[in-house]
């Protein structure tokens, strides 16, 4: 399956699928969280594409059969995800290092509770998903916040003061790897010097890596410096500590599973989460769960190839829309440049190197992060409010451009009125 990618006409990504009534997060909370139905809601990261039609029929498959008892997870659920993790990320893992976890988010709290006593500092570098911030929070710890910084090419980590946090005594670094939302893949050379960091001050490290699969770059033939995912562990040495926590859920569009696994080469890492899980009532041996997760990592790459193919297309359209914005903007102002400098487009960005998420910069727009929100609502949007991820998130607003490409356009054409207006 690693051969040429199929063409994305073998999966129907352009239909529309009616999700309201079925309980979805996405669609039926959208009165309560925007005041209206309305709406075209791209805040939770979620697809509206149907799942890998592999996924579907081993899912009808398992519930065909009529007895839904106590189930044992399967030695071949690790040997599927080692399998794909070799595959797609060059990364040899041993299946007895997998361990199924129930989700991403879960694991986070869980490394916090392993690798930091209540009072010591743990790292998150903001802007970040939310739940980093509380699985920190929630469990005594002390946030230690290593904000991104905005550079001319981008977003980029400040390791000075990261290494100056580890120095200070922090226990654990929660890394967002690619980093959600502001898209970025890390490069080896940025990861290499996490990793020294680390090792100088005994710092551990949890990498979330729930995005790896959903990067841009070319798969083959790529040039050196393209943004290509490396797995923080392709790179430790057996002295580092790292923890890795992937998931099948945003690659395949099956989040509702909650089923996540982590992936350690070093026991006593690995004893010290098992340690933590054993103290919790949660199971992942929910047998549709299983047969999802290991169908989607063995049959569902050429449906992630063709997923790519249309996430690429929507997320090169929608930052065309807004470089014709800024440049039209830049054409209009010209002639008062001398006098007052040209004026800024109401939403800028780059495009993500990773997965189906925009993060837009409305600050010149010049609204509070309230009226900005709301602002998004009359136009007809549900987003993200950029405040909710931290240090450098007030002003933004993360859009999600998994959906069809027919809604996609309608989605465009609203976020150039809104830069407009």
């Amino acid at each position: 399956m690693s051969g040429d990618a199929p063409t994305p006409l073998r999966f129907d990504f352009d239909a529309v699928i009616d999700r309201g009534g079925t309980h979805s997060e996405k669609y039926d909370l959208r009165q309560r969280l925007f005041g209206s139905d309305a709406v075209e809601p791209l805040w939770v990261a979620d697809m509206d594409f149907a799942a890998p039609p592999a996924v579907q029929q081993a899912l009808a498959a398992r519930a065909g059969h009529p007895v839904y008892g106590y189930t044992v997870v399967p030695d071949s659920a690790a040997a599927a995800l080692a399998d794909w993790l070799a595959r797609r990320h060059q990364w040899p893992v041993d299946p007895a290092h997998v361990r199924l976890v129930p989700g991403v988010v879960p694991t986070l709290y869980a490394a916090v509770a392993a690798f930091s006593h209540p009072g010591q500092g743990v790292i998150v570098q903001p802007p970040v998903y939310p739940p980093l911030f509380e699985a920190v929070r929630r469990q005594g710890r002390v946030l230690l916040e290593n904000p991104l910084r905005e550079t001319a090419t981008g977003w980029a980590m400040d390791l000075d003061q990261l290494e100056a946090l580890a120095a200070g005594g922090a226990r654990l670094l929660l890394l967002c790897s690619p980093h959600n939302p502001v898209g970025r893949v890390w490069s080896v050379a940025e990861l290499e010097q996490v990793l020294a960091i680390a090792r100088r001050h005994g710092l551990t490290i949890l990498a979330d890596e729930i995005h790896a699969d959903l990067v841009y770059a070319p798969r083959h033939g790529a040039a050196p410096d393209a943004p290509l995912h490396v797995p923080l562990a392709r790179l430790a040495t057996a002295d580092d500590a790292v923890v890795t926590a992937v998931a099948p859920s945003k690659t395949f569009n099956i989040p509702g599973f909650g089923l996540a696994a982590t992936v350690t080469a070093d026991a006593a890492l690995d004893r010290a989460l098992q340690e933590v899980w054993s103290r919790l009532p949660v199971s992942v041996a929910d047998p549709l769960a299983l047969a999802a997760f290991e169908a989607a990592y063995r049959c569902g790459e050429p449906w992630l190839e063709a997923c790519l193919s249309v996430l690429r297309a929507n997320r090169d359209a929608l930052f065309g829309a807004l470089a014709e914005a800024a440049d039209a903007t830049d054409a209009e102002s010209r002639p008062a440049a001398a006098r007052s400098g040209h004026a800024a487009p109401r939403v800028a960005g780059r495009p993500p190197q990773a997965s189906f998420l925009a993060w837009l910069d409305c600050r010149a727009a010049g609204l509070d992060d309230a009226a900005l929100a709301a602002a998004w609502v009359r136009a007809g949007l549900g987003l993200s409010a950029g405040s909710r991820f931290g240090s450098g998130g007030s002003g933004h607003m993360r859009l999600n451009f998994a959906i069809p490409p027919r809604r996609m356009a309608s989605v465009i054409e609203r976020v150039r009125a809104f830069s407009r207006n």
